[in-house]
């Protein structure tokens, strides 16, 4: 199978993250498979020369991946607007990848310029570039692999299905369920605070839930970051650092780091939490929640006393 692997508007988040892969790394990944152009492997290649062919119909193209999001009419190549360009070359593709946020939902670019859009999204509107009702020569829509950046074992993952033949099931944004169908929240190893309403009460320590004051949104974020830790070990909550939701359609977001509240309530809940349900269970918890939780995992103080000694 060949691979042709473009970038719109982006900062190339992606294309780091997938240096980074693992088990397998980016490397034996692509090696699978016929790389037409790659921007971070194919520096003798011509990339327009490269793109003329498949126009022209001279080869088939068996995997489209686009990095960043598509622009208006000044971004030109061949001679071409870009958005001309992704349009056919995704008609005459078996499998079209979105790679990160803006290929997917258009998002930090789109928020500046009306004409930016992803590939089948503008945000949540569906449409995008290549348009709602877009299905490449496989039959699938785009394969959505949101996150800012996604995770490099997600692209792994897709392209070594699609390798294998395997089916790949989609979710409503055409996320692969697999890797989308958890929420941020499952495994994260701070739910024990949040079951018991214990709040962290700063950035970057190993106690308390980030969902009541530092705007977490691992309950309402669907992703595998704490399934499929980043660089086989870690993520952004196991570090003290809230989830910021980059793998949705509203990211980012203004006040990323503040819970607001009416009343007391978070604006925005867990999903599928109603407010008369976590109003009655949060009182409860937090009235009963085990003293171990309110301490500290590790007494800091006695250790750098130790240390002085």
């Amino acid at each position: 199978m060949n691979l042709l692997w473009l970038q719109g508007l982006t900062c190339s988040g992606n294309t780091q993250s997938f240096l980074c892969a693992e088990n397998p790394s980016a490397d034996e990944v692509l090696g699978m498979f016929e790389v037409l152009f790659c921007p971070f492997s194919s520096w003798e290649v011509d990339m327009e020369e490269v793109i003329l062919k498949l126009l022209r119909r001279r080869e088939e193209l068996n995997v489209l991946i686009l990095e960043g999001a598509v622009g208006g009419s000044d971004h030109r190549v061949c001679k071409r607007s870009f958005a001309e360009v992704v349009r056919e070359l995704s008609r005459r593709a078996d499998y079209v990848i979105a790679l990160g946020n803006c290929a997917v939902f258009g998002n930090i670019p789109a928020k500046y310029d009306q004409e930016v859009k992803g590939l089948q999204y503008r945000f949540k509107q569906m449409g995008g570039v290549l348009g709602r009702d877009f299905r490449s020569r496989s039959g699938l829509p785009v394969i959505n692999l949101s996150g800012c950046p996604a995770h490099p074992s997600w692209l792994s993952y897709v392209l070594l299905q699609i390798l294998s033949q395997r089916k790949i099931e989609l979710d409503e944004l055409g996320r692969p369920k697999e890797l989308y169908a958890y929420l941020t929240h499952h495994g994260c190893i701070r739910n024990e605070y949040f079951e018991w309403k214990v709040e962290a009460e700063e950035l970057g320590k190993k106690e308390g839930c980030l969902f009541y004051y530092f705007g977490c949104k691992g309950p309402m974020t669907h992703s595998s970051c704490n399934r499929i830790l980043w660089n086989g070990l870690s993520s952004k909550t196991r570090v003290g650092m809230p989830c910021v939701g980059c793998t949705e359609y509203d990211f980012p977001r203004e006040g990323m780091l503040e819970t607001r509240h009416l009343m007391g309530i978070p604006d925005e809940l867990p999903l599928g939490v109603s407010k008369r349900g976590y109003i009655l269970i949060s009182g409860i918890a937090k009235t009963f929640a085990p003293e171990r939780l309110k301490k500290r995992l590790m007494d800091e103080d006695s250790k750098e006393t130790a240390q002085q000694d």
